[in-house]
């Protein structure tokens, strides 16, 4: 099948062409004809499968039926959760509207809001925007939504886990009731059905795979490496395997400015991207790792997933996500359209319950390499249960304080009774007789 048959425009054919895009992918084969019949729809399928474009080309399409030369009215609003993913899916849509009359904006916090509503006053048919500063501008009323026909939650797990729900409920407040809503997201989870119920009209699920498993052309593997030599293990992997790009993700914003600045001083050049950067740094730092000037890009999980980098290779968990969908995610990174990836885990002993968790999610276990001088020493289990020696004392307390010793017996002491009290008695009693009688 090729895009010509699902029915798009020779114009949107050119621009695919242009980018080498023969053939749709599984998820855009469904996409594509569900919205040109106008179902909202709730589609999860693994990152890197092209769903930016399963949402975006038929859309284009169809803002292109309605268009007016030389006129521009906002017809369709794509919200996402981060500001790099907002400038991925925006010049996702200027690319393939390469050759369409349409113009289209994206917005995102960080960035000067009085330019950005300057943009949008001109007119503008797609917005592409981050929940928070896209409610920002219809506060001050930037923007006017009431032309609005298709409203796409992209990446609607992460907005969730973000903690944007509230946002995003406020956005569409303000959005006509008639309207197309297509929700994408990579983990179906429990709060996503729940945010599904509340937008969505009888909508068509779409699934291609298994949602929340990771792509099939990457390879996993977890390196057990005990905590203070996790960076040592970095640098050593990089150097060692000559890997020539590296994307490594780090939970925590000050360990992520520690991991750059070791790798420097090994000789690694390394950037770093996380979400105290501002917006400026954070375009450099990753331009220059796209174009080869910075070897490694180390980054915080609010890039996990707004970060398209086709070539990418190799991708190394210093360590394991606050949130586990967030793994799906950052092993997406590799292996992208249809190419072949590696993922790597440094995994510490006190994040193998975390691990189990993704484990878990993905359906499958990981493989584990062990690396001389880094594997943590194992610890031997201590023996609950029934003991294989009879005759080895039992070292644990008991229920309602310390155990006593069984090796020293003591004497149970017998209850005292009012009868001991009469044989004390009596027995004073008779010595005094005894004394008595001595004296005569």
């Amino acid at each position: 099948m090729s895009f010509s048959t699902l029915g798009l425009s020779s114009q949107i054919i050119k621009s695919l062409k242009e980018r080498d895009y023969e053939n749709p992918t599984p998820i855009q084969k469904e996409l594509i004809p569900t919205i040109f019949g106008g179902r909202d729809i709730m589609a999860g399928a693994m990152t890197g499968t092209g769903k930016t474009a399963g949402f975006a080309l038929p859309i284009l399409q169809e803002i292109m039926k309605e268009h007016q030369e030389g006129k521009h009215h906002l017809r369709a609003v794509i919200i996402v959760p981060t500001r790099e993913l907002a400038k991925q899916v925006h010049e996702s849509f200027e690319v393939y509207s390469k050759y369409l009359p349409l113009k289209s904006v994206v917005l995102y916090g960080g960035a000067n809001i009085t330019s950005q509503a300057n943009r949008l006053k001109k007119g503008t048919d797609i917005v592409v925007s981050t929940s928070g500063r896209l409610l920002e501008h219809i506060q001050q009323k930037n923007i006017n939504l009431n032309a609005v026909r298709y409203l796409v939650l992209d990446e609607a797990d992460t907005i969730l886990d973000m903690g944007f729900v509230y946002e995003v409920t406020k956005v569409i407040s303000h959005l006509p009731k008639k309207r197309q809503n297509i929700l994408i997201t990579a983990t179906l989870s429990s709060s996503v059905k729940r945010l599904a119920e509340q937008i969505l009209q009888r909508p068509k699920l779409i699934e291609v795979d298994s949602m929340g498993t990771s792509a099939r052309n990457v390879k996993q593997i977890i390196h057990p490496v005990t905590p203070e030599l996790k960076m040592e293990l970095l640098s050593y992997l990089i150097g060692s395997k000559n890997y020539k790009q590296v994307l490594v993700f780090v939970r925590k914003k000050e360990e992520a400015d520690r991991v750059g600045r070791e790798l420097n001083l090994s000789g690694l050049k390394s950037s770093v991207i996380h979400g105290d950067k501002s917006s400026g740094i954070r375009a450099r730092a990753l331009a220059s790792f796209k174009e080869g000037v910075t070897r490694v890009l180390v980054a915080t999980d609010i890039v996990a997933r707004g970060i398209d980098i086709p070539s990418l290779e190799v991708v190394i968990n210093y360590d394991i996500p606050h949130v586990t969908g967030d793994f799906i995610h950052r092993v997406g990174r590799t292996g992208r359209a249809g190419k072949k990836g590696l993922a790597i885990t440094l995994l510490s002993p006190n994040e193998e319950v975390a691990m189990r968790d993704v484990e878990r999610l993905m359906g499958r276990a990981v493989e584990r390499q062990e690396i001389d001088g880094y594997t943590p020493p194992k610890v031997e289990k201590e023996q609950r249960g029934a003991r294989k020696n009879s005759n080895l004392k039992k070292r644990t307390n008991g229920a309602f304080g310390k155990r006593k010793n069984s090796s020293t017996p003591t004497k149970k002491k017998r209850k005292v009774t009012k009868r001991d009290g009469f044989k004390s008695l009596d027995a004073n009693q008779g010595v005094s007789k005894k004394s008595k009688k001595r004296r005569k």
